[in-house]
């Protein structure tokens, strides 16, 4: 047990090392593979130990043990075009790793240990020879470690999350005064809370995950200067409130989600004037004996929007939004199963297909005003062992 859970830590900071977009806006849809492969339902719904940083009330539904072991291969698509060239980021695949873990102490008292990769966001045009395009590279990642831990009665549950999140971002382009400020990095504690109460074959869920205060130093300051933007430092990951309810017979299972991200609000992502997020889930599930069959649907609208040229800053956060944080898909098609090897072990696995928007934006720098147009699209693939005893 020791063993597994050390290479966890080790496999699970290896691959994180990685940039990544994200699909509500910078925030995955779903921490695991049962969740993307229900359209990221996991507020109303369990996923076993995958439950411990959704709503770690939902934590309860573990028979002992249980160990998740995902990765999600992540393949966005961005191209953008800005004064008549046209040029793709190269940062188009990426790994997103999860491990899960859950143990029931009693029939009231349930714990956890993970370690997830979040969020996170980025575009790599460093290889564009096109004059005054900038070259941008930008990379944020997000890392959580959490202990997830569960109390039960009377089919009520109320779980916390105490979470550690790691954050590092870089942002580098060429300009005139040639910025390169290298990537930063911080780290900082939150906590995600979570209710549920069964009732015949329905499951009610609910969820509060506080904002976590991130600042990386040297990075929007000397991003913001060349474009006319006085910038702090601060970048948070913003607080969400969501309900959930599913209803579950031997092999039907129905969940449907509602929450909200708090862009508008949180540091950093309020200063670039992100809209605050409705995330609509829903999701289904066949499940037999031997394997189970998934689909969802997940939706919310971009949380970048057009500013207004005529007030100060319109134009350079249009042309930052688009450029570096292109964060603008919204509808998610996802589909997803689960094998059962055996007694002790299944394997899952999701697609997830976010098919292609685009944006175009008034934007300006030093050298004048321009049009920015980015086209974006997604698609994902989640793989996920569970052993159980």
């Amino acid at each position: 047990m020791k063993r597994t859970i050390k290479l966890a830590v080790v496999a699970t900071l290896t691959l994180g090392a990685t940039s990544v977009f994200a699909t509500n806006g910078s925030n995955l849809i779903g921490t695991g593979a049962k969740a993307r492969g229900m359209g990221g339902t996991a507020i109303g719904v369990t996923h076993g130990a995958e439950s411990g940083l959704t709503n770690a009330a939902l934590i309860t539904s573990v028979k002992g043990t249980e160990i998740s072991f995902g990765g999600t291969i992540f393949m966005p698509n961005v191209e953008r075009s800005m004064r008549g060239n046209t040029d793709k980021s190269t940062a188009d695949m990426n790994v997103i790793p999860s491990v899960s873990i859950a143990n029931k102490a009693n029939d009231n008292f349930y714990w956890g240990i993970g370690m997830w990769g979040t969020a996170g966001m980025g575009v790599d045009y460093r290889d564009d020879t096109a004059a005054g395009t900038y070259n941008m590279v930008t990379n944020l990642q997000l890392m959580q470690f959490g202990v997830p831990l569960a109390y039960t009665t009377n089919n009520f549950s109320v779980g916390l999350t105490p979470l550690l999140q790691y954050g590092s971002l870089d942002i580098d382009y060429n300009s005139p005064s040639n910025r390169h400020s290298g990537v930063s990095q911080d780290l900082q504690f939150g906590y995600n809370l979570g209710l549920s109460y069964e009732i015949s074959s329905v499951t009610i869920g609910a969820i509060y995950k506080s904002e976590i205060e991130m600042e990386y130093k040297g990075q929007l300051t000397s991003a913001g200067s060349d474009f006319g933007l006085t910038l702090n430092d601060k970048l948070s990951t913003p607080a969400e409130l969501g309900i959930g309810v599913s209803y579950n017979t031997k092999e039907h299972t129905v969940a449907l989600d509602y929450k909200q991200i708090k862009w508008s609000s949180a540091s950093g992502y309020e200063d670039f004037a992100w809209d605050d997020q409705s995330v609509i889930s829903i999701g289904y599930e066949y499940a037999t004996t031997n394997w189970a069959a998934r689909i969802g649907y997940n939706y919310s609208a971009s949380p970048i929007s057009e500013q207004d040229v005529t007030k100060p800053g319109g134009y350079s956060k249009n042309a930052l939004n688009l450029l570096g944080f292109p964060a603008i898909v919204e509808s998610h098609i996802t589909l997803g199963g689960t094998y059962n090897v055996n007694k002790t072990t299944s394997i899952d696995l999701a697609y997830t297909y976010a098919p292609e928007v685009s944006e175009k934006f008034a934007g300006a720098d030093g050298g004048g005003t321009f049009d920015v147009e980015t086209k974006h699209s997604q698609t994902a693939l989640s793989l996920g062992l569970n052993y159980t005893f």
